[in-house]
């Protein structure tokens, strides 16, 4: 049988080495082909994958475990869940690969593009442009249809100009800059804050108006310090919980 084939990464030797394997293989999860094999390669197989060790690699998959994404059973494998449910909960983590893991696993539909005048707040991120690219898309439940969220991102026209808009609907925009695009991504940082709905967002993810969402803004910077994306996304209240790790070392 032929064994599901994941993403690799480049380990931050700053963070749990676990932990950064169990993100990775979860974005390769959550952004497989329904056509990809369920079946996972073997623990030493995939350790060797990664780079890291049986134990850590067995770590890793137990954070999947009980998560619920794959099932273990003795003699016959590690198995992908097909009818796993997804989208929650959304976390704040270490590293790039952890923010594309936690951006997977949603069907999207990009409800408009084109490009914008740098004006307002949009100056404060990007000073040295005119205009940047800007994406709207709504983001469902692959299960269910529901709405979850509706995301805003604003990018650098260098960097559109190498993304096909139909790559937005089946991947992350942090995925599509660094793998499609080639952005030079060296840090992205996030703010969390609650509010209440105002009537586009209660009419896009189909809530009361004033109901509470978390307001969610990431900024993804090059290593000269420039802006490449600003992505602000409302997520429903009632469907999403924040946790942030930290990493005591």
């Amino acid at each position: 049988m032929t064994s599901f084939a994941p993403d690799s990464i480049v380990l931050n030797r700053k963070l749990p080495l676990w932990y950064q394997v169990s993100q990775s293989l979860r974005a390769s999860i959550l952004g497989r082909s329904p056509r990809d094999p369920l079946r996972l390669p073997t623990e030493e197989q995939l350790a060797e994958h990664y780079g890291v060790s049986v134990l850590t690699m067995r770590q890793a998959l137990k954070e999947l475990e009980d998560e619920g994404l794959i099932s273990r059973h003795r003699r016959r494998g590690t198995f992908i869940e097909p009818d796993v449910r997804r989208g929650t909960p959304v976390r704040l983590l270490g590293s790039v690969d952890a923010i594309v893991a936690q951006q997977s696993g949603m069907t999207a539909e990009l409800l408009d593009h084109g490009t914008v005048p740098v004006t307002g707040e949009l100056t404060e991120y990007f000073p040295d442009l005119a205009e940047v690219a800007a994406y709207h898309r709504l983001r469902s439940d692959e299960q269910t249809g529901e709405p979850t969220n509706h995301a805003r991102n604003h990018v650098r026209p260098e960097l559109a100009e190498r993304i096909d808009p139909e790559d937005l609907t089946r991947r992350p925009m942090t995925k599509v800059l660094r793998d499609v695009a080639g952005a030079d991504i060296s840090r992205i940082t996030d703010t969390v804050e609650a509010r209440l709905a105002d009537p586009e967002t209660a009419r896009l993810l189909q809530v009361p108006l004033l109901s509470p969402i978390l307001h969610y803004t990431g900024v993804t910077y090059d290593t000269a310090g420039r802006v490449l994306d600003l992505a602000v996304i409302h997520y429903r209240g009632d469907r999403f919980s924040f946790t942030v790790t930290l990493d005591a070392t």
